[in-house]
Parts: structure tokens; sequence; C-alpha cells
């Protein structure tokens, strides 16, 4: 009775693929486990395709005397999916053969760690408690193409069964994919054959940390993941959201006072509300996303645009939302104003239906504040899904820092900022983002210019 989940490449060379998981394709690797053994080979590994199959050798015996997959019937011990569906069964042996590989660590290929790659993950056998409704919102939001077909009962008469078998496409760093299939597999199946305590959410935080907090199925992944359990549930929300602690309109406040240190002689902050805005108003826009909207600075200037039908502003912050609803005045506003606008909680690396349908979308200094290998997301999700007419990104110009006092050399403007970009290496981004996604762009600067550093902000208006 075995498990099988396989992961497959067609990066080139994809043997590199090996060096990844930390797990030559020379031989096979085995595990031995409570419940059974585990083993992990390579049944192609070639230079354009390379694919390692993960399989699960459950002992039956040790399962029942392990107490593990019991049930509230009686032959619940004997007569179960634990043996050939995927599991918890299964994400315990994905943490023992590739434990290092989920942590995205390649002492060989560190480079290629940390780049997003074509991966496929196929699941022969895969409980969906919700289907493949289920299947889809867990998954495409993180920017995977689901195939899925249910698996027949056997007779038919006995209708249709809760097992789908399933490959997921996607680019993105192994590390990454690893972690989403250990949380969501057992999200799926709604159950764990192992007793769920205080170090589940630990391991839920360790493994969805970098996602899973944007994620608009978060709670329900939560509540699955943790069979259940309201206190630990709510221990894992109050954790993922942790980042968002004090009060938003106090850490607006100390960003701007960071900002201001930085140009206050220029201005710069209330300069980029005016192009972007002038942007927007050229486009001809009537329908506008503020994606990462924070406080709700910019759709307060997009508001007083007469042209503009509706104002939607996103944000995975929560209390970065409600400032804005502050801001803004919503509680106030006269039911046609209302109309008007809108404040969305979510995160714009993720494939978000609501984003759909707009004519222009806004990211003014986000980028910068979204970690390197998360940029091909955040591009798959707002060009390639949302794909708005026009788009408008402004982000700091790194040359342009030596020329503001106190700036250490090589230290970027804030010290949330992930990375902060020459001119070229704009350019070049959004020269390959227009092309990927079939728009045009022209790059321009915003702020005093300086005829050897540039602009201190740069901008690009993508239009298709």
């Amino acid at each position: 009775m075995q498990l099988l989940l396989t992961i497959a490449t067609t990066h080139e060379p994809a043997t590199d693929l090996g060096y990844l998981l930390h797990k030559n394709p020379g031989r096979r690797h085995d595990a031995e486990l409570s419940f059974g053994t585990a083993y992990l080979f390579y049944p192609e590994a070639t230079e354009r395709r390379c694919c390692a199959a993960l399989l699960l050798d459950i002992d039956p015996v040790g399962l029942v005397r392990g107490g593990g997959a019991a049930s509230q019937f009686a032959l619940g011990s004997y007569v179960n999916d634990r043996p050939y569906a995927a599991s918890s069964f299964l994400c315990v042996a994905l943490a023992k053969l590739l434990g290092t590989a989920m942590s995205g660590r390649s002492k060989e290929r560190p480079e290629l760690a940390a780049r997003a790659i074509p991966l496929e993950v196929g699941v022969p056998v895969l409980p969906c408690r919700g289907g493949e409704p289920l299947l889809r919102k867990l998954f495409e939001p993180l920017g995977y193409t689901v195939t899925a077909a249910r698996l027949p009962l056997d007779p038919p008469t006995l209708g249709d069964s809760d097992y789908l078998a399933v490959t997921l496409a996607t680019t993105n760093r192994l590390a990454e994919v690893l972690q989403h299939v250990s949380v969501l597999l057992p999200v799926l199946d709604d159950d764990k054959h192992y007793f769920v305590g205080g170090d589940e959410v630990t391991k839920l935080l360790r493994r969805g940390g970098q996602w899973l907090a944007g994620h608009p199925e978060r709670e329900l992944i939560a509540r699955r993941y943790l069979r259940h359990d309201r206190r630990l549930t709510r221990d894992a929300l109050a954790a993922l959201v942790a980042d968002e602690a004090g009060d938003p309109d106090r850490a607006d406040a100390e960003q701007d006072a960071a900002e201001e240190a930085a140009d206050t002689r220029i201005g710069l902050h209330d300069q980029r509300i005016a192009a972007v805005t002038e942007a927007v108003a050229a486009s001809g826009a009537r329908r506008v996303l503020d994606l990462g909207c924070g406080s709700g600075k910019l759709m307060t200037a997009l508001l007083r645009l007469p042209q503009l039908e509706q104002v939607t502003g996103l944000d995975v912050s929560h209390r970065a939302l409600q400032a804005a609803a502050r801001r803004l005045h919503l509680d106030r506003l006269s039911p046609r104003e209302r109309a008007r606008m809108e404040l969305l909680n979510g995160s714009l690396t993720y494939r978000d239906g609501r984003l759909a349908g707009f004519d222009a979308a806004v990211l003014m200094e986000v980028i910068e504040h979204v970690d390197p290998p998360r940029l091909g997301a955040l591009e798959r999700s707002v060009f390639g899904w949302a794909r708005p007419g026009t788009v408008v990104v402004t982000t700091p110009n790194a040359e342009y820092n030596e020329l503001f006092p106190g700036l250490a050399a090589g230290a970027t403007r804030h010290r949330d900022h992930r990375f902060e970009w020459s001119r070229t290496q704009f350019a070049d981004w959004t020269a390959a983002v227009a092309g990927r996604h079939d728009y045009r762009v022209a790059v321009s600067g915003i702020g005093p210019e300086d005829q050897r550093l540039g602009h201190p902000t740069q901008m690009a208006v993508f239009s298709r």
C-alpha cells in the first residue's frame, strides 16, 4: 500500500533538481518512519526534464498499532484511505527526506535555490474534502495552474468520490512549493494522523510565514491544519498578523518622518503622488486599483479626479486599512460617495479574482518592499492575471541615494526595503515584464534631476 508524490522541472539543465533536493538522481534514497518507509528516486533524469518521485510504503499493521488511522466506526482502524491517499503521512515523509530543500538552502546551487523555476507537482490520489473548488481556492492564489480529475468509486453506483488526481504547475522557488504542499495537503484532507498541539502552530508559522498571512483563505487553512482547535487557530492567526501590531497612524507617521528626513528639501512624497495621479488621469481610466494602499494617501488624491468612478485600495495589513478608512472618512460619507471607493484585504502577490476588470493599477513605492524571489509572483498576479490597461510603478533610484545627507553608502532609504534598483536595473526589469505580458512601457523620473545620478524616484507607465 503506497502513497506517491512527484516533483518535476523543465529548467535546464533539469538534473540540477538533484542539487535543490539534496538527493543524487543516480541512486535511491530511503528513510525509515514509525508508520513505514519513504523512498525518493528519479524515474526521469535528463537535461531537459527531471522528475523526482516520493514513494511512501505504509505498514498497515504498524499504522493500526499506532492508532493514527482510527475513526468513529468500529472498523475505522482497518478500513480507511490512509495507505493510498496523500495526507499528513506524506507530509511527514516530505519533511524527513526533503527538509533541507524546504528550508531553501543549496550549498552547490545557492543562486538556483533563490530563483523561480518551472515546477510541476503530481499527486495521483488526493483526498479533497471540499472538492475541486476548494483545491483551486487554495492553490490558484499562489500562482498555480491546477489540473484535476475526479477518481471514480467502484462500482460507479456508489456516487462521486472525494479523491482527485492532481497536477500543480507553477514557476516558483522549490522551497516555497514544498512549503505550500506540506501545509495544504493535510488542509485538503481535513485530518491528521497524529496529535495536534502547540508545536503544530510553530510548524505552520515556519512553513507558511512567508505566504500564508496574505492568502485569502488563511483562516480556513489555519483551522483545518490545526484540526479545528479554536485556541490553536486563534494563536496561529494572531501570530500571522503580528507584524501589523501597533497603531497604524503612528506607524505611518514614523515612515513619513523617515522619508521626510531624507527628502525634506525636495518634497518628494508629494511630487510622487502628483506624478502618479497625473499618469492615471492621462490614461483615461475610470476604475483604478491602488495596490499596497497603506493608509490611503494616494487614494485621497485619486478620488479628487472627477473622471474616476471607482477607486479600490488593497493592502495585506488590516490595521493599515483601518487607518485608510479613517483618512477617507468612510463612516461619514453619503451612500453615493461611499460607493465610489472600496478597501480590500489581500496580498498583491496572490492571484485574486477581485482585482480583475480595472482600467488602471498603481504600485507606488511598493515593489521594493517585496522579497526579490516573490517579484515573479507579483508580476504574474498584476500583469498576468489582473491585466489592467495601465499599470503605474514607482520605486527609489538607488544611484541618487548618495545625495541624501546622512544616508550611509550602500544603505537603503527605509529599513523595510528589500532592495533598491539603479536606473539600468529598473529599465531592464520593466522591459522584461512588458515583453512577457504584451505591454508597452515608458520610464521617467520624479523629483529634481541630477545630471549624473538622475531623479530620486523612478516611474514606469505600462500600457496595453
